[in-house]
């Protein structure tokens, strides 16, 4: 490719790029696959200023990346969460890609390996956390991150977003 062909007019990658190429931008990204949504879970998870947040998160939503959602918690106000969209969804295999790349040729000596997992629980409902059994549809969905040692064992796990959080968010 010649560099007058890189031009963002000619050129998918370049346009790409001049969208998601800045590093905070793909991170808020990776972290929506992993389940975050909310304003404190990209703050808490990125360590990024909220005025940086706050201009890329609007960004992705003006772009159909991340689609912006109402919710309110018991005795809170109303907030917003970020979903990925379908749009958004795609990058999935960019997001991936760059994660293997990194593991593959960009490994950290003497450090864990995070592994992630999304994982989703469906069934019906027969007194899932104290529930009256209704046999209603359940679904759950989240993150599970491993940190792997260089010898391939299990140094810790956690649960991105426990069951019990979904469950009131989905009965609320």
């Amino acid at each position: 490719m010649s560099p007058s062909s890189a031009t963002p007019a000619r050129c998918s990658i370049a346009r790409t790029l001049e969208l998601l190429g800045d590093k905070r931008t793909l991170l808020i990204v990776r972290e929506a696959f992993w389940g975050h949504s909310r304003f404190s879970e990209f703050t808490r998870s990125l360590g990024v200023a909220s005025d940086v947040l706050t201009a890329r998160l609007a960004m992705l939503v003006d772009e159909g990346i991340l689609e912006r959602r109402a919710y309110r918690q018991e005795g809170s106000r109303e907030r917003q969460e970020y979903v990925l969209t379908e749009k958004g969804k795609q990058l999935h295999v960019v997001i991936g890609a760059l994660g293997q790349f990194g593991r593959d040729h960009l490994p950290r000596p003497g450090s864990t390996s995070p592994e992630y997992s999304l994982w989703e629980m469906t069934g019906r409902n027969r007194g899932f956390m104290g529930t009256e059994p209704d046999g209603q549809p359940i679904h759950l969905t989240g993150t599970t991150v491993w940190n792997v040692r260089a010898d391939g064992m299990l140094e810790s796990n956690r649960v991105e977003r426990n069951a019990w959080e979904l469950h009131r968010r989905l009965t609320a």
